[in-house]
């Protein structure tokens, strides 16, 4: 856990929801859904299917994974990122209003097809703390009906506070997301829910979101880490077997994204470990690699083709500064493999979300965040 400039880049063509079907942010019939796979232990299959009303041209796949003779056809698709995020101290209340609890940048989440965050938190409400933690964040079961209700489909919880209650802890989570049918990646009951990941088809794309971290304290990385064996986090710090999920995920899918947890606090520009990292999974096969850890934004831009986010920041959090309380959203138009236009909505952290900004001080953030990519070695461009 805890970042040449270019115009404002203009927002993506409508392709958006006419409706939100209650108790779900369930997308319009423009979004091909297929079978969800919760990466937490949801009793789900792999293999995607095709629901009925599925858009003419869209591929289907049969129950033994085999696609049949209906050739797909894939039209851009958008996806909304935001960073980190608790329900800690002041923010406990907001998920009593559950469609309200992350403020007004829901409306830009619930626009996307997609929309994504990191859940930086346990979920339960019991538990022992971490031994020797500073920081320890824990919310009830509420907090996934929350971020379902504000529009996320998926969250990701491989991050250095995702098992801060320990093993109960981690039970607890994992019995959560089986009960909320609420897609989390990079948590599992053992490596291989850990490093599977969330599947849906949007538009004709088969869409695959595989989440990791690449910080663990180091008195946890042993105990925090998911194995054959036992439950924990995907590690990225265990290289060679998220490079093997990512080339995995390749197979089958027309967009691959990686959503990590990396960088230095307060650190401005990507660290050795993130510069070393991206180009790797970009050879296994990710088109889009997204994360956060800084509680500061860093770049943003192109690597080698892909699309590469170095930070995202802080996003849903009990506090901040003039650095820290710098946010937005990410949102991506893809098609296949190709990021055909990023967009950011500049926001700031004010009573713990993310409220959007307007006018000048938009203009200054949308200029002050292109200016992040200079020290990224990123593109403006593919």
């Amino acid at each position: 856990m805890r970042s040449h400039p270019s115009p404002p880049i203009p927002p993506p063509a409508p392709q958006r929801r006419t409706a939100i079907l209650p108790g779900s942010a369930r997308r319009t019939a423009a979004v091909v859904l297929a079978t969800s796979v919760v990466a937490a232990g949801a009793a789900c299959s792999p293999a995607e299917s095709s629901s009925p009303g599925t858009k003419s041209g869209s591929s289907a796949t049969a129950p033994g994974g085999e696609k049949t003779p209906q050739a797909a056809r894939r039209e851009p698709f958008t996806i909304a990122f935001g960073g980190d995020t608790h329900f800690e101290g002041s923010l406990r209340g907001r998920l009593a209003s559950p469609r309200t609890a992350l403020g007004p940048i829901a409306s830009v989440l619930r626009r996307a097809d997609l929309a994504m965050v990191n859940l930086e938190t346990a979920i339960t409400t019991g538990g022992t703390p971490a031994p020797g933690k500073q920081f320890t964040f824990r919310a009830p079961p509420s907090a996934l009906t929350a971020l379902k209700a504000s529009g996320v489909d998926v969250a990701s919880m491989a991050n250095n506070h995702g098992m801060d209650y320990m093993e109960s802890g981690l039970r607890d989570s994992l019995a959560a997301i089986r009960r909320s049918k609420f897609p989390i990646v990079g948590i599992g009951r053992n490596a291989a829910e850990a490093y599977k990941p969330f599947r849906r088809t949007v538009n004709g794309n088969r869409v695959a979101i595989i989440g990791a971290t690449q910080v663990l304290d180091a008195e946890f990385i042993q105990s925090w880490t998911a194995t054959s064996s036992k439950g924990g986090l995907a590690s990225a710090k265990e290289e060679d077997r998220l490079l093997q999920a990512v080339r995995q995920a390749r197979k089958t899918s027309d967009t691959v994204i990686v959503h990590l947890h990396w960088g230095t606090e307060l650190q401005g520009c990507p660290n050795p470990a993130q510069r070393g990292l991206a180009p790797k999974l970009i050879a296994a096969g990710a088109d889009v690699i997204v994360g956060g850890h800084a509680h500061i934004l860093l770049g943003s831009g192109y690597l080698k083709g892909r699309y590469v986010n170095y930070g995202m920041g802080n996003f849903v959090f009990y506090n901040s500064g003039p650095q820290t309380g710098a946010t937005g959203v990410l949102t991506l138009t893809i098609q296949g493999r190709k990021v055909l236009k990023d967009q950011w909505t500049p926001a700031r952290i004010n009573g713990g979300i993310p409220i959007p900004l307007t006018g000048a001080a938009r203009r200054s953030a949308l200029s002050s965040w292109n200016s992040l990519r200079s020290c990224a070695g990123l593109d403006a461009d593919p």
